[in-house]
């Protein structure tokens, strides 16, 4: 069975997405310092059988100057998961993100309540 056929359980495929996770707890936003998982940025993560990921993230302003370096450094922190051998990185803007989405750790790390 090659790689492109292979058929992957639920729990796998949880797992894959779990260590994704992981992998962009060290995507940095360079204006904020704080990492695009708890910043609230990544909507969505969908794995496919074969090793194709698509991820839908929005940023923290429309019309970032920053949204090429960050979505290279998704590409590259996605290297670190091996089951994963091609990433769609897709920017939407619906919903509009706002500091809601932000876990703890970011607010306080912010200064904001």
């Amino acid at each position: 069975m090659t790689k492109e056929t292979e058929v992957w359980t639920d729990e796998q495929i949880q797992d894959v997405k779990n260590r994704i996770m992981q992998a962009m707890e060290q995507v940095i936003d360079p204006e904020l310092g704080i990492d695009i998982v708890n910043l609230g940025l990544i909507y969505e993560v969908n794995v496919f059988n074969g090793g194709y990921c698509e991820m839908k993230i929005t940023l923290t302003t429309m019309g970032c100057p920053l949204a090429d370096v960050i979505t290279e450094d998704i590409l590259n922190a996605m290297k670190t998961v091996p089951e994963i051998t091609e990433t769609d990185v897709k920017l939407v803007w619906y919903p509009a993100w706002d500091t809601t989405r932000m876990s703890r750790y970011a607010r306080i790390a912010l200064g904001i309540r």
